[in-house]
């Protein structure tokens, strides 16, 4: 069949490595996807939330399937778009419903999802520019540090972890009465802080049953020691060592059962990639937050350890026989390591020719942030490439892909080199 991807980004490109092995895909084709994704698959350079577009495109292309790889076009309801269109229900999307969607684009929305099903979450209010004042007062109540999150859409940036009470009233009021981050702050979660180790977990569900996928853990900071300002993620690392068999069962039992018995209790129809984030408090855990898709550059760690047929596992979510699917895991680490422009996460330069991605051997350079430009591969985002390694623990594959990188360069090239040092 012919298969339309949506997105850009590194975790595009590892899902079009991935889909085009499948003796099910004839042909791939991503949009607006990036110069990774052009070695496998046809580019279409279309906004992947202009839903006209692309219809045009999947009509005019007799596309079988759509899988949407960011949350915008899914929180704009790219999947109720398609069922709603006579000419397009019959095509299945990857991706939950715009209902479904809003446990990303709400920040209370999936609160109050979680509180609902006793899954448990840090204690929380949320608040507008009419309740300032309130916020404030329940801010006094709580424990430094304060966490304050925009409750729409804000890139990865909505949320403010401060240590001092008079700052945290001074970034709600930013937040709310002078919109830091647009609409998106227009209502704020405060919640109480927990004390842990990070993790995230995914799950693929046709709405029904569901199949975890391996567990991953990113690393947010732009500076070594996890230091500096929040960024899309420098790297990442599978599976969580930490993450034991006896705390796995808590994550199944307490957490995604919950979560999909939730979804059917609300008929909220859902059909894709659920990624809970987590906290370790002690031995316990807690969801920090839902998204409505994989995470970059978790994707690159996770997807590489599928040993089974991703379009069929589509196939089966789309037709609700995920249960009965084959559902195989390398047994081997994965780990991968984001190469960035200088200056990133704030300004940077684009256009920077990059070179040396013909001398890596033993690990995938994943495409972030490049195009083609005259024949040549440039960078055209923050996040430029992410090199992923397999080894028989997360250590050897770090090195790996270290040893790779320093084949690479391009002007400016930044990258952590202790990715998975805190493991």
């Amino acid at each position: 069949m012919n298969i339309l991807l949506l997105g850009s980004g590194g975790r595009e490109h590892a899902l079009a490595w991935k889909m085009t092995q499948s003796p099910l895909c004839e042909t791939l084709f991503v949009a607006p996807g990036n110069a990774g994704t052009a070695t496998l698959a046809t580019n279409i350079n279309i906004n992947p939330t202009d839903f006209e577009t692309v219809k045009e495109t999947v009509l005019a292309n007799n596309i079988a399937m759509v899988v949407v790889g960011p949350e915008d076009p899914l929180v704009k309801g790219v999947y109720d778009f398609f069922k709603n269109d006579s000419q397009l229900s019959s095509i299945p999307v990857i991706g939950p419903s715009q209902h479904g969607a809003q446990l990303e684009g709400s920040k209370e929305f999936a609160k109050k999802f979680l509180i609902k099903n006793n899954i448990p979450t840090a204690a929380y209010e949320s608040f507008t520019k009419h309740t300032v004042e309130e916020g404030c007062a329940f801010l006094e109540t709580l424990k430094a540090p304060y966490v304050l999150k925009a409750d729409g859409l804000a890139a990865g940036k909505g949320v403010l972890i401060l240590n001092d009470l008079e700052e945290a009233k001074a970034e709600l009021r930013n937040m709310l009465v002078d919109a830091k981050f647009g609409d998106a702050s227009a209502k704020v979660v405060i919640e109480e802080f927990l004390d842990g180790i990070e993790l995230s977990c995914f799950v693929l569900t046709d709405g029904k049953s569901y199949k975890i996928l391996p567990t991953a853990k990113d690393y947010k900071r732009i500076g070594e020691g996890d230091t500096g300002l929040n960024t899309g993620g420098m790297g990442a690392v599978s599976p969580v060592p930490f993450a034991d068999a006896e705390f796995m069962q808590k994550i199944e039992t307490r957490i995604v059962q919950p979560t999909i018995q939730g979804l059917k209790n609300d008929a909220i129809e859902y059909k894709g990639f659920i990624f809970i984030g987590l906290i370790k408090v002690g031995n316990d855990p807690y969801v920090i937050e839902y998204n409505v898709r994989m995470g970059d550059p978790e994707t690159e760690v996770v997807i590489p350890r599928l040993k089974s047929d991703l379009v069929e596992i589509f196939s089966a979510m789309a037709e609700e026989r995920l249960e009965g699917v084959a559902f195989e895991i390398d047994s081997r680490s994965a780990a991968t390591v984001m190469v960035v422009s200088g200056g990133y996460p704030e300004s940077y330069e684009k256009g920077k020719v990059i070179s040396g991605l013909e001398n890596i051997e033993g690990s995938i350079a994943f495409h972030a942030g490049t195009t083609l430009k005259d024949g040549e591969v440039v960078t055209s985002g923050g996040r430029v490439i992410a090199v992923t390694s397999y080894g028989d623990g997360f250590g050897e594959a770090i090195k790996k892909s270290y040893q790779n990188i320093e084949k690479l360069s391009f002007d400016k090239m930044y990258y952590r080199k202790d990715i998975g040092f805190d493991l």
